[in-house]
């Protein structure tokens, strides 16, 4: 049987996708993919927690507690870089232990771990502390594409089994694995591991759905996998198309493919059904990466750079000079952290005309060896440079610990697990804190565990659908929730309709818009009495409908006066964020 592992919980939580997916989906997909059958969810990681705290919204340890008490059925998974947990830097032990030991209370039973250098060395105090909660450990070798690459990687397997690995997981995030040495590589791998060989593949065009297959036919356990919508704009591998190669192969992937397909047709109208927003990678970074053997996501982040300071045409000679950087670097993969280090390294080459002129201090502190050992010699020249200058020290700042991030925070951090996300990121966490304590103070008093529970549900939706506020009653108990600054209802002007188009197509008045998505009901319950009718006279504050998410009813009243000239939904139908619901003319006629 090919175990496969899901990774689309995690991908919606992290750019570029984050924000689009409404909260109550994602908990609607994780119950689904929780009965698919997959051998783990891997739900979040490094750009899960980076976006977390960038967009100051939502905290990625309560995420991950929302997500277990959807999946019933499925461990979920986590993925680290070793020494850096989720974040830029190296840190110290009593925070990495603090760190797992937070998320396996919050539900994660699974560790895939892998250290940036590939340096088994670097993950010893990482694997103690996942070993101490008693969690699955799954470690990861980037796949290394240098000449002598496969046998460094087959070196360093067997020091990564001795550590305690559960599975070894080849990592191959820039899609440069040929699919015709896959089947070999894991074959090696496991023979010199002598523990099960996983697969997590990416690439553009294809690529990684054959290499997952080849890896299938090898015995590679597990292969991860992500939903139609995401695998295909995100140089992924098909879950839904994976699994029908599997099964028709005889190899049994023990997953039901027609929830599978549900789910994809649910994200894509959520992800892609407003047009205007760019895709996840653009054609021109997919192509890009392909012919660089870069990941997509650092070729994306490097044309964002060069976009804001106008050097888009400097793309190409970017990407190659990040190779050449990572030669003189004794060939570390150019996954996160690193890739963006060695992208800033490049970008300053080819734009100053000059190489190795000047070492910021986190390569300085990567040149030194203070994360980790390369998989090959170092540019002697190179390293000569980065003992030049800052009095010998690498100039990076040393990360707080717990008790420093306390006393930096004082009490707006409320656990150990908020204190963990302010020594990861510093300052740009308080954002985040200031709104989880601000949620913390709303909570009335004398409230059970699982009522602070409920409504910290419900605060999650009011934010993420932009409601103004939330009124609900459940055994006797009635919860009332209020936005500080309420949204502004939208109201969409209608547009100059083509002279061939028939005039009853042409829209009479302003459209109303659904500001979240739900299931539209035009009457208080069956059998009831509409809320309004087309022509119906409307007041600021009257309800015109009810949007149901979650089975939480909201009653959708008009901020504006005026007279209902069309219904442009059906009853009880499904909308989306943004779609047309009413069409109104303010002036009352």
């Amino acid at each position: 049987m090919a175990r496969l592992v899901d990774t689309t919980l995690r991908i919606l939580a992290q750019e570029p996708i984050a924000g689009r997916v409404p909260a109550s989906l994602q908990l609607e997909v994780c119950e689904m993919l929780d009965s698919a059958g997959f051998h783990v969810l891997e739900v979040t990681g490094g750009g899960c927690f980076h976006t977390a705290v960038q967009r100051g919204i939502e905290s990625p340890w309560e995420r991950i507690r929302n997500l277990k008490r959807r999946a019933t059925q499925t461990p979920l998974g986590m993925a680290l870089r070793g020494r850096f947990l989720v974040g830029t830097q190296p840190v110290e032990e009593d925070l990495i232990r603090r760190f797992v030991d937070s998320a396996a209370e919050s539900g994660i039973a699974v560790f895939r771990m892998h250290d940036p250098m590939n340096d088994p060395e670097d993950l010893v105090g990482p694997v103690e502390a996942v070993r101490e909660t008693g969690a699955r450990l799954h470690l990861g070798l980037v796949y290394d594409n240098h000449p002598e690459g496969e046998a460094r990687m087959l070196q360093r397997a067997p020091e990564l089994a001795a550590l305690g690995a559960d599975r070894l997981l080849l990592l191959d995030p820039a899609g440069a694995l040929d699919p015709s040495r896959t089947a070999v590589l894991i074959t090696a791998l496991r023979d010199a591991a002598g523990i099960p060989v996983g697969l997590y593949p990416q690439g553009p065009g294809g690529t990684s759905l054959a290499v997952a297959i080849e890896a299938a036919r090898a015995g590679a356990d597990p292969i991860s996998v992500a939903t139609y919508p995401l695998a295909v704009s995100g140089h992924r591998t098909s879950s839904e198309l994976l699994c029908q190669t599997i099964d028709g192969l005889g190899l049994e992937s023990g997953i039901n493919q027609g929830i599978l397909w549900e789910v994809a047709e649910k994200l894509d109208r959520a992800l892609f059904a407003d047009t205007t927003l760019p895709p996840p990678l653009s054609a021109h970074v997919s192509l890009q990466a392909a012919l660089k053997g870069v990941p997509a996501g650092l070729v994306a982040g490097v044309e964002r750079r060069l976009e804001a300071i106008d050097a888009s045409d400097r793309l190409s000679e970017v990407l190659d000079e990040i190779q050449r950087v990572r030669e003189d670097l004794g060939t570390p993969p150019a996954a996160s952290p690193l890739g963006d280090v060695i992208a800033r390294q490049a970008i300053d080459h080819v734009l100053e005309g000059r190489r190795w002129h000047a070492i910021d201090g986190e390569m300085r502190a990567l040149i030194r060896g203070e994360w980790g050992r390369p998989p090959a010699a170092m540019n002697p020249e190179v390293v000569a440079l980065a003992e030049v200058g800052n009095g010998g020290s690498s100039s990076i700042p040393v990360l707080a610990d717990l008790a420093s991030a306390r006393a930096e925070v004082g009490e707006l951090a409320t656990s150990e697990e908020e204190l963990c996300l302010v020594a990861l990121f510093g300052d740009d966490a308080v954002p985040l804190l200031e709104r989880l304590r601000g949620r913390h103070q709303a909570m009335a008093t004398g409230v059970t565990n699982d009522e602070e529970e409920r409504i910290r549900g419900l605060v999650d939706l009011l934010e993420e659908t932009g409601l103004g506020e939330l009124e609900i009653e459940e055994g006797g108990v009635r919860i009332s929730l209020r936005q500080q600054t309420r949204i502004q209802q939208v109201l969409a002007a209608p547009t100059a309709a083509a002279p061939a188009e028939a005039a009853a197509a042409a829209p009479s008045g302003q459209q109303i818009v659904s500001p979240m998505v739900g299931t539209f009901y035009r009457s208080p319950g069956p059998g009831e009495s509409v809320f309004v009718e087309e022509g119906t006279r409307v007041e600021v504050g009257q309800v015109l409908c009810i949007l149901e998410a979650m089975k939480l009813f909201n009653e959708f009243k008009s901020d504006t006066a005026g007279t209902i000239k069309r219904i442009l939904v059906e009853d009880a139908t499904a909308v989306e964020f943004g779609q047309p619901l009413f069409e109104i003319d303010p002036s009352g006629s």
